[in-house]
């Protein structure tokens, strides 16, 4: 706005500033009106002083007068855009420095009315959260206007799900201010299973309240109107995650699947196989009897187990048993021939080999079926077995407790032929009794059917 220069007293150079209005980020100009009131040719350097030096220039910068003449130049004024630039009235002066009459110096002044821009700058960090129930969130917001700003926020969201809490609350700014507000983001209820759900909402940063300002008047009398509440939207989103993924329902249906598995398939078969074979190995043992034909046991040298010498009565002869294992037999009926078996103990000691028999009854036959070898202390070392000339099996120790054989055709011994059990102790076991034992010892029973030889 320029108005006309006023005139100044006689005798020194005429200066008058007019006032003048400005808006950050444009321009504005006024005139000052310099005049030579002395008797001689003068030269005058102007410079701008005070706090609009920085963006307000004079044109021309130097003027050079006669005697009773004068000159206007132009002062410019253009303020940048900046919270630094604050609103209100800013004293502005000019020094006029006469080059012969130094003495004569003069700084006439005016003021600038600086008029209000108002600028809001609002970031949320982060733009999205994910989350169960709840999110938080940070909004950063920044005053670039050149007025104080006091500011509230409001919240919005379509389907109203979302709760929101903001600390604090309401927020005051003064020119270049910044601050950060907390956001607290909740859900009514929680998602189970599916997919995430995503909610988008928005915060709205506004001016709660336009704050009178000067006198409220223009510069043609008018009252100033108010200008609007500088607002600064905010978008985000927040992701409600559910509480149980895809893939873990997939994997509780798996487990699931195997459950059911279990016990409708696979616990019913164990059960019925283990039954089985507990009844077949109850079935299978033997029981201490007389031995083949009602003989009594003998040991490896032909003794009773009481001292005396043992005979084996049979059909026709009598058999010995042969190595320090003990040998007892016992039968029953059988078609064709007579059920019976025999039982082999031997102990052995440590780094030593001992065999047991048992020897067929004179005028018999002895066809075997099944055998029994019973390792019950856990034994190290090597077992073998023999029907009479003919080795039926070499067995480690160590890798079984309890171990049987059978056979659908009978293995056939005649009379004064031997079951014989060898064993080599490497190292003695560990009962149930829980100590180690001093030897190794296995039992060996062997069934089938004895008949008459023809």
């Amino acid at each position: 706005m320029i108005s006309p220069a006023a005139s100044s007293s006689p005798g020194a150079p005429g200066l008058d500033i007019p006032p003048v209005s400005v808006t950050p980020g444009g321009t504005a100009s006024t005139s000052l009106t310099v005049r030579n009131d002395s008797d001689i040719v003068e030269a005058y350097r102007l410079e701008v002083v005070g706090d609009c030096a920085a963006w307000t220039t004079v044109e021309p910068e130097r003027v050079s007068l006669y005697p009773g003449t004068s000159e206007t130049v132009t002062i410019r004024l253009a303020p940048p855009r900046s919270p630094q630039v604050r609103a209100g009235d800013v004293p502005l002066a000019v020094r006029v420095l006469p080059t012969e009459q130094p003495e004569a110096v003069r700084v006439p002044e005016t003021t600038v009315h600086i008029e209000e821009f108002r600028e809001l700058r609002a970031e949320s960090a982060p733009r999205r959260r994910r989350g169960w129930l709840r999110g938080r969130y940070r909004l950063a917001v920044r005053n670039e206007g050149n007025c104080p700003v006091r500011l509230d926020f409001t919240p919005a969201q379509a389907g109203e799900e979302l709760k929101f809490a903001f600390t604090p609350t309401a927020l005051k700014l003064e020119p270049g201010e910044s601050a950060e507000v907390g956001l607290r983001v909740r859900t009514g209820r929680p998602v189970w299973f599916g997919a995430p759900v995503t909610w988008p909402f928005t915060v709205a940063v506004a001016e709660a309240e336009v704050e009178a300002r000067g006198d409220g008047d223009g510069e043609d009398g008018r009252a100033r109107p108010e200008p609007d509440p500088v607002r600064a939207p905010l978008d985000a989103e927040f992701v409600q995650i559910p509480i149980f993924p895809t893939w873990l329902l997939a994997v509780l249906a798996a487990l699931l699947a195997l459950l059911l598995a279990w016990f409708l398939l696979v616990r019913p078969a164990v059960r019925s196989t283990a039954k089985e074979a507990a009844d077949e190995a109850v079935q299978k043992k033997p029981t201490p009897s007389a031995d083949l034909n009602g003989q009594t046991p003998v040991t490896g040298d032909g003794k009773q187990p009481g001292g005396g010498k043992g005979t084996q009565p049979g059909a026709g002869g009598a058999g010995t048993g042969g190595g320090t294992g003990g040998g007892t037999g016992g039968g029953g009926t059988g078609a064709g021939g007579q059920q019976s078996s025999a039982t082999i103990d031997l102990q052995t000691g440590g780094g030593q080999t001992k065999a047991g028999t048992y020897t067929v009854p004179a005028g018999k036959a002895f066809g075997i079926t099944d055998i029994v070898v019973a390792n019950f202390q856990g034994d190290e070392g090597v077992v073998t077995i023999d029907f009479g000339d003919r080795k039926i099996t070499t067995i480690a120790l160590e890798t079984f407790r309890n171990q049987d054989y059978h056979w659908v055709t009978p293995i056939s011994i005649t009379e004064s032929q031997t079951v014989t059990v060898q064993v080599t102790c490497a190292k003695p076991g560990t009962p149930a009794t829980g100590r180690q034992a001093q030897e190794c010892h296995e039992v060996l029973n062997v069934s089938g059917v004895l008949s008459d030889l023809r």
